[in-house]
């Protein structure tokens, strides 16, 4: 039994004076027996609601709607997002402080991997704070542009955002993309200068960056290191402070939010929800406004960060739900749940995701049709911004065509199916979506609109048949030291990008703003970025609509025969250049044969580029010493003839590996 005798709680007996000392490091300016009184109240909640013995004691009605706080914490990529959440879980006794607590909620072996987050997570905090005791719910998020859509629906749960900024980098360009976001739900904003322990950290800079560029005064910046927890608390406070509570009434009926969900091969679909309005428990019967289907509650909870079942959640909170959903198609992203004969008025949920990139995937094994199918069906249930068309290939089979909103976020989907599904995919060269304005009324009939969106380079029409051709645009945003302003601007002018504006954010750096053709920058754009900034530019982008272009298809051969998954879709001006990097790039990935291959890239009938993979050869004149020279043509004009039959009935197939490589551009020079 705890019990509080003076100085501190103690199962059966005070704590002695000096028996809190460790409690001290970090904890605000508030007096010896308060600092005490409230780490030892934020370890009794801590325990209380994670014993796992008392799961079903814990009790959220204690939690009235003014003591919530639902934040999350957006930042540039590695500016310190989940060491930071880590150390607020230590703070408030949510995980142990003992332990070498690294990206504890970065649970996806991908994230580990790549040190990057992929997946919001969420996590309830418990925090006393001037004798009341708060909850607080949050949310931490990606930082790579290609991830945007999960901080946008991080964001719809919540009443505030930690902008965390780096103290020697500064604002980068997804500080600015993922603080308008935040702006625009119109959230509290409490911007937050990490890593000043750094030995060229620049705090002060950083901050005057932060005025210029967001207008927020430089006085409500709160400096810390997160690594070391210098300062951290004071960002809890400041939570309590300047985030306001959830407006939502609890005496209304039950209106709750899903905004994200995982499937459980024995469980079923665990959603995610914020309660608006009203109250959910064990038992309720409830209505997802999406299907119309009813469902009982088999069990609702808090992530901390494990979950924690509850009897009851309350409006305001954020937590899991699970409610017999056995279908994946069943729980979708943004669907409002309401209980069984109390409908309420669907909230409008989350604008869909617009796909930048589009990928063929076919099973390596036809067999594995069936299992690849339900692993996509899955994956895409946590990952709704991945949009799933049916698809099929003469070489490959079926398959699917699936739509990105990056080339990193194809590559993280691609190695999450093989880490938690053990499957292995063919994965064919990315596109971009393009338009066509049809002219033919046969066609304009049959697709029944008269512009049509080209997702895959088979789909598209000839010249003959189309008004005019449109490619998809960027407004994209550069934040580089002014040393590489030139190379970059040259970069820039390279890929067919017309410059908007350029802005010093401070004496050293510049922010500028270029209208990018999307096909230019979705494959290899970032890395020749990185490498002439030697790393030091950042890169973020968003959709500008679309502009008229001219567009070829552009075939690759080998030997005379069409390869439709290498096929693509180029401009005019840039289709010889295209052409011949995925020859020579075809050519170094393709095995020699005992027969010459030619590999060819054609516009219509005009081969426009050519590469040869020489055949083995075998020395058929090696036991010729001398003679007649007629000898030695005959064996030659015999070994040519071998081979021309052979090459006919040779069959080459290519690499895997190849679909990415032979896309990937040279660098620019």
């Amino acid at each position: 039994m705890w019990a509080f005798a003076g100085r501190g709680w103690r199962r059966g007996q005070a704590l002695g004076p000096r028996a809190t000392g460790a409690t001290r490091r970090g904890l605000p300016r508030r007096g010896p027996l308060l600092r005490r009184k409230a780490a030892a109240e934020s370890r009794l909640w801590t325990r209380l609601y994670s014993s796992a013995d008392q799961k079903e004691k814990l009790d959220m009605s204690r939690f009235p709607v003014e003591n919530i706080r639902n934040f999350s914490i957006i930042a540039h990529v590695d500016h310190g997002k989940s060491t930071l959440a880590d150390r607020l879980l230590e703070l408030t006794g949510t995980i142990d402080k003992t332990k070498n607590n690294k990206q504890v909620l970065d649970t996806l072996q991908v994230e580990r991997e790549r040190g990057i987050t992929v997946k919001a997570q969420t996590a309830s905090l418990f925090y006393n704070y001037e004798g009341k005791q708060y909850l607080f719910n949050l949310i931490d998020t990606p930082g790579h542009v290609d991830f945007n859509y999960e901080v946008s629906r991080s964001l719809s749960a919540c009443q505030g955002v930690l902008l965390v900024v780096d103290a020697n980098e500064g604002i980068q360009a997804q500080t600015v993309a993922n603080f308008f976001l935040a702006f625009e739900a119109q959230l509290s904003v409490i911007p937050v200068i990490n890593k000043i322990d750094l030995k060229n950290a620049d705090p002060e800079r950083v901050e005057k960056q932060i005025e210029e560029v967001f207008d927020i005064p430089s006085d409500e910046c709160i400096k810390i290191s997160a690594k070391l927890g210098t300062n951290v608390e004071s960002v809890l406070q400041a939570v309590i402070e300047r985030i306001p509570p959830p407006k939502v009434h609890r005496q209304n009926p039950l209106k709750a939010l899903v905004f994200d969900s995982t499937f459980d091969q024995y469980r079923g679909v665990i959603a995610n929800v914020a309660l608006l309005d009203g109250v959910v428990s064990k038992g309720d019967k409830i209505v997802s406004a999406y299907t119309q289907k009813t469902y009982d509650v088999n069990e609702v909870g808090v992530l901390n960060p494990n979950e924690q079942p509850t009897q009851k959640l309350y409006a305001g909170q954020v937590g899991y739900l699970i409610a017999g959903m056995k279908d994946v198609t069943e729980a979708q992203i943004g669907d409002t749940l309401y209980l069984h004969k109390q409908p309420v008025e669907p909230l409008p949920g989350f604008k869909s995701a617009k796909p930048m990139v589009f990928a063929g995937m076919y099973p390596i094994d036809q067999s594995e049709y069936n299992n690849l199918k339900s692993a996509v069906e899955k994956l895409t249930l946590n990952d709704p911004s991945v949009t799933v068309l049916r698809d099929s290939s003469l070489a490959l089979g079926a398959g699917w065509r699936l739509g990105f909103l990056g080339l990193l976020h194809m590559e993280v989907f691609n190695q999450r199916l093989e880490q938690e599904y053990n499957a292995s995919v063919i994965l064919t060269t990315p596109t971009v979506p393009f338009k066509a304005v049809l002219s033919s009324p046969k066609l304009i009939k049959e697709y029944r609109e008269k512009e049509i969106t080209i997702i895959s380079p088979a789909q598209f029409p000839d010249k003959s048949k189309v008004t005019e051709y449109l490619e998809p645009l960027v407004l994209g945003t550069i934040i580089t030291p002014d040393d590489y302003i030139g190379k970059i601007m040259m970069l820039c002018e390279a890929r067919r990008a017309v410059q908007k504006s350029m802005t010093f954010i401070d004496q050293n750096r510049v922010m500028l703003k270029y209208l990018f053709p999307l096909s230019e920058i979705v494959v290899d754009f970032y890395d020749s970025l990185k490498s002439l900034s030697s790393g030091y530019a950042s890169f973020d982008y968003e959709d500008a609509g679309y502009q008229t272009a001219e567009l070829v298809r552009m075939d690759i051969f080998l030997n005379g025969n069409i390869v439709e998954e290498l096929v693509t879709i180029v401009h005019k001006d840039k289709a010889h250049s295209v052409g011949k990097a995925i020859c020579e790039r075809l050519k170094d990935s393709l095995p020699r044969q005992l027969f010459e291959i030619a590999i060819q890239a054609a516009i219509g009938s005009k081969i426009i580029a050519r590469e040869t993979v020489k055949a083995y050869r075998k020395n058929v004149l090696a036991k010729c010493y001398g003679g007649d020279i007629t000898r030695k043509m005959k064996l030659l004009k015999r070994q040519a003839e071998g081979k021309k039959k052979l090459r006919k009935v040779g069959n080459i197939e290519v690499p895997k590996d190849a679909f990415i490589k032979v896309l990937k551009k040279q660098s620019d020079k």
